[in-house]
């Protein structure tokens, strides 16, 4: 049965701007209509999809259109080389979300964070599902804080692991803002030694993703490749982290809408990484352009094109440096990487982390997350 599914994108509401974008869903298709704001109607103090009036209103234009520990189920490694076809192994919507393994030590990236437990984040209002099944993540963005003080975020991560698959994360907005260091990535454990896959990060107000491999020693990127995919990769060969300061080896994307506002504006979009043993492949598309086959549930990779990266087994093991992977999602701020990146440096962005009024847009909103064997 097709069903509408209206979705007003809030981060245009939040930036001032002349208009909404709304994402209408007939599946397997979807839609992403602009509307005037000055057409759109007071929207309430909670929810902001179900507005029946907008409905109406869009309808004709529709018409024309670090590890931790845990315990985890050991994923069966198998090869996935020139598969075509995938099974639907685990999927993650809604509260499931709020069944993951919630982290709450220290930040092994040096953030300026409280990671919550699922009782605090969820009773302070940082872990929630809207009415429309959306489920959010966000940073607090109410309290005023003491210069140096904390601020309370969340990282969770998913109860089963996996050392190959096929996964597909489905998200309509994901953090950006000062001091925002937001990661979807999968980890091992014993990191490095498990493995870490960056599938989407940045820092602060970037328009660009960061997918990167963390990893122990014998791992290299093969600069013989870089025809296999459509990013640019990064100085760095060596994917070891200890022999890079920790930035191991990465490709840059900077294709339009890949992260933070931009990504947001579009009405996100989704995130495919296929691990299997001729290598890693991460593709990005945005909500108009998500294949036919991903709606469907029935993903085939070989249709997808060239992806946005791709770390090749010939000059790193695959099975030898990536194994029983988590699924994280976290944001943290300043810390390693967004602490040196801030305008001022480290000081100036601990003091920064003080004001709430930084975070309004530090929150992830997910639709699901699909892993496919």
């Amino acid at each position: 049965m097709r069903r509408w599914h209206c979705k007003i994108y809030p981060d245009s509401l939040r930036y001032n701007g002349l208009c909404s974008t709304i994402v209408f869903q007939v599946f397997p298709l979807s839609l992403c209509v602009p509307v005037p704001f000055s057409l759109l109607p007071p929207p309430p103090s909670a929810i902001m999809p179900a507005f029946s009036a907008l409905v109406l209103l869009a309808l004709p234009l529709v018409a024309l259109a670090a590890p931790h520990s845990q315990t985890h189920r050991h994923a069966r490694r198998e090869s996935l080389d020139a598969r075509t076809t995938y099974t639907l192994k685990d999927h993650y919507t809604g509260n499931d979300f709020l069944d993951w393994n919630f982290f709450s030590a220290s930040d092994p990236t040096n953030g300026n964070v409280n990671y919550l437990t699922k009782s605090q984040a969820t009773s302070k209002g940082l872990a929630y599902v809207q009415a429309d099944g959306t489920t959010i993540l966000a940073v607090d963005s109410t309290s005023k804080l003491a210069s140096g003080t904390n601020r309370n975020s969340v990282r969770i991560s998913s109860p089963n692991s996996y050392s190959t698959g096929l996964f597909i994360a489905d998200m309509w907005a994901m953090p950006h803002g000062p001091t925002v260091w937001p990661a979807f990535w999968a980890v091992g454990p014993n990191w490095p030694a498990g493995g870490e896959i960056d599938i989407l990060e940045g820092v602060g107000d970037s328009t660009t993703n960061q997918m990167t491999l963390h990893t122990s020693s014998g791992c290299t990127f093969d600069t013989n490749d870089l025809s296999a995919f459509s990013g640019a990769h990064t100085s760095t060969t060596n994917c070891l982290s200890g022999a890079t300061s920790n930035n191991g080896c990465g490709v840059t994307d900077s294709s339009a809408n890949v992260y933070g506002h931009n990504f947001n504006m579009v009405a996100g979009g989704v995130y495919a990484t296929l691990v299997e043993d001729s290598g890693i492949s991460i593709w990005h598309f945005q909500r108009s352009a998500i294949p036919s086959d991903i709606t469907a549930k029935t993903p085939n990779p070989s249709n997808w094109g060239k992806p946005a990266a791709f770390f090749s087994s010939s000059t790193c093991n695959i099975a030898d440096h990536f194994s029983d992977m988590v699924l994280t999602f976290d944001t943290t701020l300043c810390g390693d990487w967004a602490g040196s990146a801030f305008d001022g440096g480290e000081s100036a962005c601990v003091a920064a982390v003080a004001d709430p009024s930084n975070y309004k847009n530090a929150k992830w909103e997910l639709n699901y997350v699909s892993v496919y064997q």
